[in-house]
């Protein structure tokens, strides 16, 4: 029988973080302060995070070491196994070999916890006594209530009221924890009232919510703000899953050829590939492919421009692929992907072609989902399943050319929480969206007044 999983024992943990800054043969453009347009700087962030997360985030070293505290909460879990698709190879018929770094095994079942629990420990150990999030599909939100309750902090998440409704039992979870979640947006902010008052029905969005949880933040001096994707030491947190990835497809022999992500704000995908991307940049790394949804297609349809990160102009202006802050989107199902905008490490590699990004509907990419469940035995979340889609689509090239390739994807989430969309797709009652070029170049127009592209 051939060998399914390769997995490291509790002492393979990564003692170090990789930051991807340090290998860049020059640096992104600078977050600018969304009141001067000037460089923002560790004072400017201090209101929203200690001084040590500020540090990560404009660090150019190349490893970072762990706090023992971190690598101790990360052991429950960590390090995730590596598993060889066979079942899901042999329905596809394809002399490719496909892999999954499962991440679903977390608390939280997903890859968020990786930085929530860096970030509680971090505000923790500067006398933080409260954090303020947001949250899409429910993923970061519980991640961040599971860690919280791990360093004795208060968390208040603002989760986008489309998943607040479709999925309460995300909500129960976080609660578990001892979270106190809003649906965004609210009347507790006054970004929330305005939003209220232009659009009673409004389903929300990430960049909403994010707006709500930075006002609270700012307000207040016991609290600072956990964002769970884009920033520069959030992907730092998850190349836990890189490193951890090298070791185990040295012990398989493997040299990966492509590796696969789903990209919403790039945290999944920074954590899963960064540690890759020396080699690329030297011309003998792996192909990359970031997967997306069709309604949200920032990397693929988006603008490489300066955004705010949030809806009402309160966060830096970033230098990212964006579709725009006042862009709401659908309510898909794969909430955790309905961003505006990228992170700025990821959209340079876009940039400057050392990715590739495709968009997918819905009900294609849960009829990619079923397959790998009905094979693999794993209910994956829809966010996942964009990596899964693009994933057999590289398996179903391989069978039309014979390429033996090596197919990496990140299992970045179970869907456990997300089966009463499985329940309407199965009936047929999801409807696919597209985001159209007028809503585009609506959302777009309003891009801030800042360079027209940075360099």
């Amino acid at each position: 029988m051939e060998e399914r999983q390769i997995v490291l024992g509790s002492a393979e943990l990564p003692e170090v973080w990789y930051n991807l800054r340090a290998d860049l043969p020059e640096p992104p453009a600078p977050y600018l302060h969304p009141g001067t347009g000037q460089p923002v700087t560790p004072d400017d962030l201090a209101p929203l995070f200690p001084a040590s997360l500020i540090a990560q985030e404009v660090s150019l070293e190349r490893w970072i070491a762990i706090p023992d505290e971190v690598r101790d909460k990360l052991s429950i879990w960590r390090p995730t196994p590596l598993v060889r698709a066979l079942h899901l190879e042999r329905e596809l018929r394809t002399p490719a070999r496909i892999y999954y770094k499962n991440e679903a095994v977390s608390p939280a079942g997903s890859h968020k916890p990786n930085s929530a629990v860096a970030q509680a420990y971090f505000n923790a150990e500067a006398g933080i006594r409260r954090l303020s999030t947001e949250t899409g599909a429910g993923q970061w939100g519980t991640s961040l209530a599971f860690a919280s309750q791990l360093f004795g902090l208060e968390c208040d998440v603002y989760m986008v009221r489309v998943s607040y409704e479709q999925k309460p039992y995300r909500r129960t979870l976080m609660e578990t924890w001892g979270a106190r979640v809003v649906a965004s947006p609210s009347q507790e902010t006054a970004a929330g009232r305005k939003i209220l008052a232009d659009d009673p029905d409004s389903t929300g969005s990430l960049g909403i919510a994010i707006s709500e949880a930075v006002e609270v933040a700012a307000g207040r001096d016991d609290t600072h703000y956990a964002l769970g994707s884009v920033l520069n030491h959030v992907c730092l947190h998850q190349t836990v899953v890189g490193l951890e990835l090298q070791k185990q497809l040295a012990l398989a022999g493997e040299t990966p050829d492509v590796l696969v992500g789903c990209a919403g704000g790039g945290s999944n995908f920074a954590g899963f590939a960064f540690p890759f991307v020396a080699d690329i940049l030297a011309g003998h790394g792996p192909r990359l492919v970031a997967a997306e949804p069709t309604a949200c297609p920032t990397l693929t349809r988006g603008r490489f421009a300066y955004d705010y990160g949030d809806t009402e102009g309160l966060t830096p202006l970033t230098p990212m692929y964006t579709l725009g802050h006042a862009f709401v989107p659908p309510g898909i199902h794969a909430g955790g992907l309905r961003y505006h905008g990228m992170s700025s490490l990821v959209s340079w590699l876009r940039k400057r072609g050392a990715l590739e990004a495709r968009a997918y509907p819905q009900r294609e990419i849960f009829d990619a989902a079923l397959l790998f469940a009905r094979f693999e035995g794993i209910l994956p979340a829809p966010e996942t399943a964009h990596a899964i889609r693009a994933a057999v689509e590289e398996a179903e090239r391989c069978r039309e050319t014979g390429d033996e390739a090596c197919i990496v994807f990140n299992l970045s989430g179970h869907g456990h929480f997300d089966l009463a969309a499985y329940q309407n797709h199965l009936a047929g009652k999801l409807i696919d969206r597209e985001l159209s070029d007028a809503d585009l170049e609506r959302a777009l127009g309003q891009l801030p007044s800042a360079p027209a592209e940075p360099v």
